[in-house]
């Protein structure tokens, strides 16, 4: 039930809060020159467009230069009847003291009212990781994929996922990272490869990458460069993005990469996402004796972080990732991987 306060359907539109528009484009502005990821600023718009839902629905409308402690109190309780997670809560109210941190700096606000609503605490899942034999049920389709004679780009898309599963289950890495991976990111000594992560707010670090991953990266590499030199295509990402004719551009978004796996779990009837094959690969790191300093480094986590959870949790499903070469051997003797 709503509040009096709150209406559930709005007839009156934004146009009482054009200012809101214009300073929002603003903000996003100025977080895009801070070198924010596009996976970050989209977390930002979403979290920003519910207190514009409520401003837009409230009764009476509320105007952004009207927002005060009373209008910020109201929005506090909205945010409790919305949603049951404290992290959500968290995040939201988190989202708009940034917001109107900018608004003390352009002058708008003279104090920041939104510092009257306290911040939810953040409590931490328990991990739940992908479970090992999805893993490998994934991993034997797309090498299964990757072997199927006749549709170029199909093979050639299955050969980035093999590259984009390595990477999350092998060195746990976020769809953010991957969607701003570069091809010079990958280094190559030998049989051994890193993936290095660069962020905004902390000194570049190296991953390092299963064994597999070298030749397999290498076959990728050959295949995309050959089909590129027969399209207008010239790209330097590591991954790229394609509807079922064509590349359509170089570099895959981190929803897309997330669409990607809702297709796999339709079609293989899976249960995995992205994050629960990270989870699946800390889980590996602990249980090969990684130290969690190393481990948390890895992550871009700050030392201070606690993976006590994973820890308390760490015997509850054991990890291994020998059957990814194994695997792909056995698929080179038998079929060997197509060249496309």
């Amino acid at each position: 039930m709503q509040s009096d306060f709150i209406s559930e359907a709005s007839t009156e539109k934004n146009v009482l809060n054009p200012q809101y528009v214009e300073l929002e484009k603003d903000f996003f502005t100025k977080l895009k020159r801070q070198g924010k990821s596009p996976n970050t600023l989209k977390n930002y718009k979403t979290d920003l467009d519910c207190f514009k839902t409520f401003m837009d629905n409230s009764r009476p409308v509320v105007r952004l230069a009207e927002m005060g402690p009373a209008q910020i109190k109201h929005y506090g309780e909205y945010l409790e009847k919305k949603y049951n997670s404290d992290n959500s809560r968290r995040r939201r109210v988190q989202a708009l003291r940034l917001f109107f941190d900018f608004l003390i700096e352009v002058g708008i606000f003279n104090e920041n009212p939104v510092r009257q609503i306290p911040t939810s605490p953040k409590f931490l899942d328990i991990p739940r990781p992908a479970p090992l034999v999805e893993i490998k049920t994934l991993w034997q389709f797309l090498l299964e994929e990757a072997q199927k004679p006749g549709d170029a780009l199909s093979t050639l898309l299955a050969k980035r996922n093999l590259i984009m599963v390595m990477m999350i289950f092998g060195s746990g890495l976020k769809v953010s990272d991957l969607e701003e991976l570069t091809r010079d990111h990958v280094s190559i000594d030998g049989n051994k490869a890193r993936v290095l992560i660069e962020h905004g707010k902390r000194d570049p670090y190296t991953i390092p990458l299963p064994d597999i991953f070298v030749d397999i990266y290498l076959d990728y590499i050959e295949s995309l460069d050959r089909h590129l030199s027969d399209t207008r295509h010239q790209f330097n990402k590591l991954l790229f993005s394609a509807n079922a004719y064509s590349i359509l551009g170089g570099g895959l978004s981190a929803r897309g990469i997330e669409v990607i796996f809702e297709e796999w779990r339709k079609k293989l009837m899976l249960t995995l996402t992205p994050k629960s094959l990270r989870q699946a690969c800390i889980f590996f790191w602990l249980q090969q004796k990684e130290s969690e300093s190393l481990i948390k480094e890895w992550l871009g986590l700050a030392p201070s972080y606690s993976l006590k959870l994973y820890k308390d949790h760490m015997m509850d499903s054991i990890y291994d990732q020998s059957f990814l070469e194994y695997s792909f051997y056995q698929a080179l003797r038998a079929h060997s991987l197509p060249r496309v």
